[in-house]
């Protein structure tokens, strides 16, 4: 085993040398960054947009129910016909036309009326005009029931939940979902590391294998030897280019704080937040109050925690699926011919990342979440997005943390092991595509 340190020095510095590696470990960060804020812009400015909608309302039932807002802007018609209205609402070029009807009850007005538009009208103000139909029939209803408005607005008050711990902490709607994302978008991270930096091994297997350079390599260096050298020194050329985006994302994150005038010191700790029960609003906190109850548990996710644990499932998963990666690659003469066996790997980093997502946002403690993130295929991605809740109680418990990555070290091993005995055999068969009956016969050489 003492050349496998040359090799692994090879490998890295043959793709951290690489052009397109440097240019995109650095152009990356900036180009997600560019992209975000460029949805940002662009969704803004479409919401920006405020649409005009005529109203031509022939009923006694309606009267100020159609109300301007900061996106729709409502014109009203009068004396005038259907057809004028019409043909107003599209030289004046508005957005469409809300035609209410003339009859003796509301309901017929309601079933009557009409939007009239050039095109498909845009959901959203759709059914924002729904909302004012609905609402006025629902007023008539109970009008006729005998229910006065103030009644009626009583009756009409929302609802909200007091949510708390046994510790009189404020506890908050949707945070589980939050981590959940979070930790989903590491293990997205993952999944995409596992693809792209285990074809770059699979490529590289093929390129010395068709060029028969690999022939004068296995002279003097044992097939083991080679891949597990190929398979370390690409994952420590991931890991410094993921490095490079921990500290170059942290550069400029700071900077998008300090040109958008965010203090993360603003946000007080849990001692500043009122227990339950006191002040004003008896335990419902204000809209200021929840956003900085929000920030706090963003800033209380144990980041120092979750980034260490990703580098150990990135580095354990990475060393499984690449040695699969390396073992196809010595199997097949060219990359067309790996395609029938790319799907079946790709298949459970798929499976972990929608069923880890559906299973853990409902219950990241039920049976389902907890199966997918101690078997090793998965575990990488799933376990991922449980541990933003943390490590014991409330968390992940630490038994299933610590078989999870004990499994996975097993796993590597074996399938090590059985990828080497592929690798082996494959490295010198040329001018023959190999099915997967025969790839189970080298199994047994």
């Amino acid at each position: 085993m003492n050349k496998l340190p040359l090799i692994i020095k090879r490998e890295y510095l043959a793709k951290v040398r690489n052009k397109s590696f440097v240019i995109m470990t650095f152009l990356s960060p900036i180009l997600m960054v560019g992209m975000i804020l460029l949805i940002a812009y662009l969704t803004k400015l479409n919401d920006s947009e405020k649409r005009v909608i005529a109203v031509l309302n022939e009923s006694d039932f309606f009267s100020t129910e159609f109300l301007s807002n900061e996106t729709t802007s409502y014109v009203n018609y009068r004396d005038l016909t259907l057809e004028e209205a019409k043909d107003s609402t599209i030289n004046m070029g508005y957005y469409g036309l809300v035609y209410v009807p003339e009859e003796n009850t509301l309901e017929l007005v309601s079933q009557r009326a009409f939007f009239y538009s050039v095109d498909a009208p845009n959901t959203t103000i759709l059914e924002s005009l729904e909302r004012i139909f609905k609402e006025r029939l629902k007023q008539e209803r109970l009008r006729e029931l005998g229910i006065s408005p103030s009644e009626y607005a009583e009756m009409d008050r929302t609802f909200q939940m007091n949510i708390s711990t046994f510790e009189g902490e404020q506890n908050l709607k949707g945070i589980n979902e939050i981590k959940a994302i979070i930790g989903g978008g590491f293990g997205y991270l993952i999944m995409m590391f596992i693809i792209i930096y285990g074809g770059f091994v699979m490529r590289s297997v093929i390129e010395e294998k068709t060029s028969r350079i690999i022939e004068v390599i296995v002279s003097s260096v044992k097939p083991f030897q080679l891949m597990l050298g190929k398979i370390i020194g690409t994952s420590l050329a991931g890991i410094t280019q993921f490095g490079i985006w921990i500290v170059s994302g942290t550069i400029l994150l700071f900077i998008a704080m300090a040109i958008f005038d965010i203090d993360p010191s603003d946000v007080s700790g849990r001692g500043a937040i009122p227990a339950i029960g006191q002040g004003v609003n008896s335990g419902i906190p204000s809209a200021d109050l929840t956003m900085q109850l929000y920030a706090q548990e963003l800033f209380d996710i144990p980041w120092g925690l979750l980034i260490t644990f990703f580098l150990v499932y990135f580095i354990l998963g990475y060393l499984i699926y690449s040695s699969i990666y390396a073992a196809i690659g010595a199997a097949v003469d060219n990359e067309t011919d790996t395609q029938q066996f790319i799907f079946p790997i790709i298949l459970p980093l798929m499976l972990a990342i929608y069923v880890g997502f559906f299973s853990v946002f409902s219950n990241p403690h039920g049976p389902i979440a907890v199966g997918f993130s101690i078997f090793p295929l998965t575990s990488p991605i799933v376990m991922m997005m449980r541990l933003p809740g943390g490590i014991g109680e409330g968390g992940v418990p630490v038994w299933q943390l610590i078989s999870s990555i004990l499994i996975l070290m097993a796993t590597f091993i074996g399938i090590v092991w059985l990828a080497a005995k592929i690798y082996r055999v494959g490295i010198l068969m040329y001018g023959k595509k190999p099915s997967y009956k025969e790839l189970f016969k080298w199994l047994k050489y």
